[in-house]
């Protein structure tokens, strides 16, 4: 499932937070499964786990007069298991094709995975980032542990500088922002 809107029209606002209502949710996966089975073609059928059972979903909302409208973007954060010692991971980062390019989705939902987590007794936070989005984690004070290959894949285990992340007591409310008009795709620079 791709974006459903057609191209002539994108929202200029959007919202990021936890999901809160099962449509969320179900666009949420649908988008995982586009991305990562179809597009990338990591999973055959379907990417849940034993993760998704635990984790907490995060959406990135395209909005219309202010009211959500459809998940164009998702992150699943999940404290790990038997740790105890505060060790958080973020995971399935997903954004619609047709919104990678503005609006900062990807960037918001790291900021809010990271900080409604850090709101919850995170001490560290980790994420195994595919190996093409690196620089991008670099640039919001994420740092490389080590390279990995997970899944036939080049991947980096990153940690986050919980510093750049103050605790987000109302992960349900989430951020919102504008997209940036002159990024749209389709559209004159």
């Amino acid at each position: 499932m791709m974006s459903d809107l057609p191209l002539a029209f994108l929202p200029s606002e959007f919202r990021v937070k936890w999901v809160t209502l099962p449509w969320e949710a179900t666009q949420a996966h649908a988008l995982r499964r586009a991305v990562f089975c179809e597009e990338q073609g990591i999973f055959a059928g379907d990417d849940r786990d034993a993760v998704d059972e635990r984790a907490q979903l995060l959406v990135a909302l395209s909005c219309v007069a202010g009211l959500p409208d459809q998940v164009v973007g998702t992150v699943r954060i999940h404290a790990e298991e038997d740790a105890g010692d505060g060790l958080w991971f973020g995971s399935r980062l997903a954004v619609d094709p047709a919104w990678r390019k503005h609006a900062r989705l990807g960037v918001t939902l790291i900021r809010l995975a990271v900080c409604s987590a850090h709101a919850l007794g995170c001490r560290t936070f980790r994420a195994h980032v595919q190996s093409q989005n690196v620089p991008l984690f670099e640039r919001l004070d994420w740092h490389v542990l080590h390279a990995e290959s997970l899944l036939g894949r080049p991947h980096h285990l990153m940690q986050a500088n919980l510093a750049s992340y103050p605790p987000c007591r109302d992960p349900q409310a989430g951020f919102s922002g504008l997209a940036n008009p002159s990024k749209r795709q389709g559209e004159p620079q």
